[in-house]
């Protein structure tokens, strides 16, 4: 079939856009419509991308993933969506297999950021940006239907807790031990899992006597499952204080005073506090964000 003049330069026309699209043979990325001089700053490899890759483990209310492993929703997809928004880019959540992954992950490129909740610490803004956009508490969700009787956090001395590996709850578990060993009590036999959701499991299970978290995660596993625990707070006698919760970005990759400049912008937008009001976090909210708050203690 012989096209006629009119078809053949449509086909040109489209020909030419889409090399102008893909950057024509080389250059520089195509700069969206209306793109923010938060767009302008982004390193060129996102720019390139188009997206920003987060690695992400199951952990309500901050990623609840769906029966497919892929679709996730919650606080930290709410949270990124904002981001993305005024960064001029699209996010994405690939899950992972608990932090070690998510931190190998991005050390290897695979990823962008890792969003936790994860601690902030001196050692880990060696190789990673934190940003700090939220503070808490560790919690300790016990089975109502649990033999062990635990009352306080005093009580979970000898006991049998579950948590994340890696996480901050390891941390403050070692804490607590050290607190019960002053006290002539038994230690914490602390076992370390993949994920939330595999804490919780060992408790209902009677596998561990409680499952430690971040306050915000017990209060969301009590609301939906009120009959089934109940949660104790670890105090500051404790060792537990205020834990500085922050998102983590490779420094190598540049994109770490990017990433902060975009949640001072979603604080003064008002995005923030909507999230955070909608989640019932305004306990554990800062008034705004700060980058690497560990090295400078």
């Amino acid at each position: 079939m012989r096209l006629s003049r009119t078809m053949l330069a449509g086909a040109a026309a489209v020909t030419l856009a889409s090399a102008s699209a893909c950057g024509g043979g080389g250059g520089e990325p195509q700069r969206p419509a209306g793109a923010t001089a938060l767009y302008d700053a982004l390193p060129d490899a996102v720019k390139e991308a188009g997206v920003i890759r987060f690695a992400g483990d199951s952990h309500p209310p901050y990623r609840i993933v769906a029966n497919d492993g892929k679709t996730v929703t919650g606080i930290d997809k709410e949270l990124q969506d904002a981001l993305g928004k005024v960064l001029g880019v699209r996010t994405e959540i690939s899950i992972v297999n608990g932090l070690p992954a998510a931190l190998s992950g991005m050390l290897a490129s695979r990823y962008d950021a890792f969003n936790g909740p994860v601690k902030d610490t001196a050692e880990r803004e060696k190789q990673f940006d934190a940003i700090v956009w939220m503070v808490t508490r560790t919690s300790y969700l016990i089975p109502k239907s649990g033999s062990a009787a635990i009352k306080s956090s005093a009580d979970l001395c000898g006991k049998r807790v579950a948590g994340t590996a890696g996480s901050i709850v390891e941390d403050q578990a070692k804490r607590l031990t050290d607190w019960c060993a002053k006290q002539g009590k038994p230690k914490i036999e602390f076992i370390g899992l993949a994920d939330t959701n595999g804490t919780i499991l060992a408790a209902r299970s009677g596998r561990a006597d409680a499952a430690g978290m971040t306050e915000s995660a017990a209060l969301d596993v009590l609301g939906k499952e009120k009959d089934a625990f109940t949660y104790v707070t670890q105090t500051d006698e404790q060792g537990a204080g205020v834990d500085q919760l922050a998102m983590l970005v490779p420094k190598s990759s540049g994109l770490g005073p990017v990433m902060l400049d975009a949640f001072k912008e979603i604080f003064k937008n008002g995005e923030y506090k909507k999230i955070m009001d909608k989640y019932g976090l305004q306990n554990v909210a800062v008034e705004e964000p700060a980058l690497n708050t560990a090295g400078a203690q």
